[in-house]
This record gives structure tokens, sequence and C-alpha cells, in this order.
């Protein structure tokens, strides 16, 4: 047999079972790129669910806004994103995968269909090489026993010691072999002719179109696997305009958020009605309390100055939350109210002697107020302070006090 016939079918059969390999390798590969975009649009559309506003929540509210609105809308489009993915995912399944995988089945039964009529053909013809050669032993054979039984026969011709009948018999048994070989010689002739026939045939007719059909298979293979590729990048461009889209609302929705309005509504929600308030006087405490109060000035008092020393009256505007009231509100109104105005005769501006007249009892109750504000308390001694023996000059400083405080209101009110 000539060289080289099966160690061809080795490799070519080691080959393209390697091309099957690669195309259970790349449907592998597109089978887990398929599981990747159920994964990944699993997880978009759980990532849109889980900032979707809860229905009666606070969250509701919120999405009054332009700002919060486009969020919304960019969720909405998410979960059309992932679709999309889904939508890769089942293109790809079912026209690459059970495609591929339906083809590679076909493809093996091609394939063993083949190499089983090429391992047929190649055993029929080392059948035939093995009865060539045995048939060219037997001719060998033969022939050299014919040659044997001449010589034999020649040798006995020749020796004049030898019966007839051993001549004749050794000359049969020479034309018998002699016969044998021819025998063997055409056996021989036959069996290489139709040996050449089939090997003739094996080389020329039955391998190559073994090949051929191999070849065209793999041919076939390696066009598929271009194919599918084409079609994993068109599964691919599909969806791209309508994941353009969604990008394209997204962007719309980002182009919709009103600053201006969102700024309106919180004001709208959370302006108060409350005027501003008003300047702060610049309290000295560095200087003794002096007031003198005039005819004049007890007057603008009670035109002027009214508003002012008005504490007891109500504000037409709202008070600003956080000012702190008057001072003086205060005080007149905690719990320790200022001691009940002393008796006439306890008064600084009473007269000790002689009665008064109509005119001293008709004095001025300004002047009375002024010369009460000028009138300081008396403190009896300092030493019978620092001794603790005496507490009643304490008492008169804050009734003193008191009673300065409770004109100043009751003037305010005249």
């Amino acid at each position: 047999m000539g060289p080289g016939a099966g160690d061809q079918f080795d490799n070519l059969e080691k080959h393209t079972q390697w091309g099957i390999d690669i195309l259970e390798k790349y449907i592998k590969f597109v089978k887990e790129r398929t599981e990747i975009e159920l994964s990944y649009a699993k997880q978009l559309r759980n990532l849109a669910k889980k900032y979707q506003p809860k229905k009666n929540s606070k969250e509701e509210e919120e999405y009054r806004y332009t700002a919060c609105k486009a969020f919304l809308s960019t969720l909405n489009e998410m979960n059309d994103y992932a679709g999309q993915h889904e939508v890769i995912s089942e293109n790809m399944t079912s026209h690459i995968t059970v495609e591929l995988a339906r083809y590679v089945q076909e493809l093996k039964q091609e394939r063993k269909s083949y190499f089983h009529d090429g391992r047929k053909a190649q055993q029929h013809i080392e059948i035939c090489w093995k009865q060539l050669e045995s048939s060219k032993r037997r001719f060998e054979r033969d022939c050299k026993e014919a040659d044997r039984a001449q010589q034999y026969f020649e040798k006995m011709d020749a020796d004049i010691n030898v019966t007839k009948a051993d001549v004749e018999k050794a000359r049969q048994q020479a034309q018998v072999r002699h016969q044998m070989a021819e025998d063997s010689r055409a056996d021989y002739s036959s069996i290489l002719q139709k040996f050449n026939h089939e090997q003739h045939e094996y080389y020329h007719t039955h391998i190559p179109n073994i090949f051929q059909k191999i070849q065209e298979m793999e041919e076939r293979r390696i066009l598929r696997i271009g194919e599918s590729m084409k079609t994993y990048a068109e599964v691919d461009r599909q969806v791209i305009p309508i994941i353009g889209k969604c990008l394209d609302e997204i962007v719309k929705a980002a182009e919709s958020i009103d600053q201006k309005n969102d700024s309106q509504l919180v004001i709208e929600a959370y302006k108060s009605g409350f005027e501003p308030p008003g300047d702060i006087e610049f309290e000295d405490y560095t200087q003794p309390m002096k007031r003198t109060v005039s005819d004049n000035s007890l007057s603008n008092s009670r035109g002027e100055g009214k508003p002012e020393l008005k504490f007891g009256g109500k504000s037409k505007g709202k008070l600003w939350p956080f000012i702190k009231k008057n001072k003086l509100m205060s005080l007149l109104t905690s719990p320790h109210q200022p001691p009940p105005p002393p008796p006439a005769s306890a008064l600084p501006t009473a007269v000790p002697n002689g009665p008064q007249s109509p005119k001293q009892q008709k004095e001025p109750l300004s002047h009375r107020f002024n010369e009460f504000m000028t009138s300081k308390p008396k403190i009896h001694c300092f030493r019978s302070l620092k001794r603790g023996v005496s507490s009643a000059p304490e008492s008169c400083l804050s009734r003193a006090l008191g009673l300065r405080v409770w004109l100043c209101v009751t003037l305010s009110r005249l």
C-alpha cells in the first residue's frame, strides 16, 4: 500500500475534531453572554424598582419637583433599557446557541460517516494488499518448487542407475510443479491487476472524494461560525436604536428640569408670612438709669411716643419667631409682680409740714414723676449691710425700682 494514507486520515480526524471543539467553545461563549445579559437586565430592573417612590409615602410628594420627575423618567427608561438586554439574550439564544448546537450534532454525524467511509475504503485496500502479498508469496514458492522438481528430474534422467519408473515419476512431479507455478502465476497476475485497479480507485476516486467531502464540511463549519459571529453583532445592532431612544428620553427628562420652578415650590411650601424684625436698640449698661420727664415729654409720651411705651398692646404684624420679648415685658409678666405703690406719705414729693394749698394739690403728675425718677434710694449704713444686721435698705431699693417700673407702665397707659 502507498505511504501516508493512514496518517492523513488520522491527521484529518484530529483537525476536524478540533474544529468541532472550537464551534462548541463559541457556543459556550455565546451562552454565557446570554446569561450575563439576563442577569444584567434583572439587576437593572431590581435597581429601578428599588428607587421607585413608594405609594402613599412622603417620597411621592418629592416627585412634584422637576428634578425628581426627571429621575423617575430615568427609572422608567431603565426598565425599557433592561428589556432590550433581555431581547439580546433571547435572540442570541434562538439564532446562535440553539442553531449552532443543532448544527454541531449534524456536523458530528456527517464527520462520522465520512471517516467511516474512509476507514472502510482503507480497510478494503489493505485487504487487497494482503491478498496480493499472499498470491505473490505462493507464486514465488511454487516457482521455486517447480525449479527444484525440474532439477531433480534432470538429475534422475542423467543417472543410468535409476530405473525408468523413477525417472518417469520425477518427470511427472516436475510437470505438476510447473503447472502449479503457472497457476500461481496466473492467480498472482489476476490479483495484482485487481489490486492495482482497487489502489487506483482508492487514491484517485474514493479517498479524494472523501477528502473533498471533509473539506467541504470544514468550510461549511468555518462559514457557519463566521455567520454566527455576524449574527452576534447584528443582534446587538438591532437594539441600538431602541437603546438610543431610551437614552434620548433620559436626556430629554434631564433637559426638562426647571430649577426656578423647583425653587418656587420650596418657597411656597416653607414661606412663613412673618414680617422681618425691626432694628434692635442699643442697651447701655455702663450708665445708671436716669430719666427726666417733663410736662412736654409727658405729653409726647401720650402722642408720638405712645406706640413705643405701650407694652400691653397687640402688634398688627406677626413677631419674628426667634426674636426675644422686651425685658420690661418679661419683668411685667414674671410671677414676681412689683409691690403695690406705697401710700402718698411715703413718696419723696410729699411735703412734711403745713397744709397744702389747692395749687399744690393740683401739682402736675409729671413733676412728681420727675422727682421720683431723680431720687435715689438711701442706704442707712454700709456697715450695717456688711454686718448683715438689716436687710431693709435692700428691700427699699427693690421696692423703689419696682415702683419706677409701675409708674412707667401707668403713664404709658394714660
